[in-house]
């Protein structure tokens, strides 16, 4: 099955329509534990990215050759391969970063986001429109975390990239882990307004 969209389409598929934290509503746990900073954010979306782009390229290559029965767990084997190869990389040569994300890094093999991927796309399209769709849902993934941190670490440390912009912390509440869930809800309840507004102008205008 080859897809009918272009590469720009499938990056910002990736990163507005089919947005793996605000729109898909995959991946909580990250998004919920390790996003009280734009650095966190950041940080472990470089490494879901490479992961996912990486597990992409790799099924898209040889779809054609697991059997269906198997296609699963050679996804988990696909994804544990490649997470493997980025943590030690970090441990490696990003200690800071690598202890700033601790366990969070070994657990992307469980993110859903990346499985999902690979079965509904990797597995079905060519090399080429799985690694821009890789990098589309990779940066989605970066995009959410980054905003997620940032209205966190603003909110609850009156920081913005650890500089002190506020002068005073706001609301430590936001910094705690169940406030991951408040702010995943309220940032997912804004795009889907704006995108009821967006629709409803167009409409107008059609």
């Amino acid at each position: 099955m080859a897809t009918d969209k272009s590469n720009f389409q499938l990056v910002v598929n990736g990163i507005l329509n089919e947005n793996p934290i605000f729109r898909l509503v995959l991946s909580m746990c990250p998004a919920v534990g390790i996003s009280t900073t734009v650095m966190n954010g950041f940080l472990l979306g470089i490494a879901v990215l490479f992961v996912q782009v990486f597990s992409s390229v790799t099924i898209a290559i040889f779809k054609d050759v697991i059997h269906p029965r198997i296609r699963i767990p050679t996804y988990t084997l696909t994804i544990a391969t490649w997470v493997t190869i980025i943590d030690m990389v970090l441990a490696a040569y990003m200690p800071e970063a690598y202890a700033r994300m601790g366990i969070f890094v070994k657990l992307i093999v469980a993110f859903a986001i990346i499985t999902m991927r690979l079965e509904m796309f990797a597995c079905k399209e060519s090399v080429t429109a799985s690694f821009w769709d890789g990098i589309g849902m990779g940066l989605g993934f970066m995009a959410g975390m980054m905003a997620l941190g940032f209205v966190r670490e603003l909110l609850g440390l009156g920081t913005v990239l650890g500089y002190d912009v506020l002068g005073f912390k706001p609301l430590l509440f936001f910094v705690l882990p169940f406030a991951g869930f408040f702010c995943v809800g309220m940032m997912m309840a804004f795009f889907n307004y704006i995108e009821i507004v967006y629709k409803r102008a167009k409409a107008t205008q059609g």
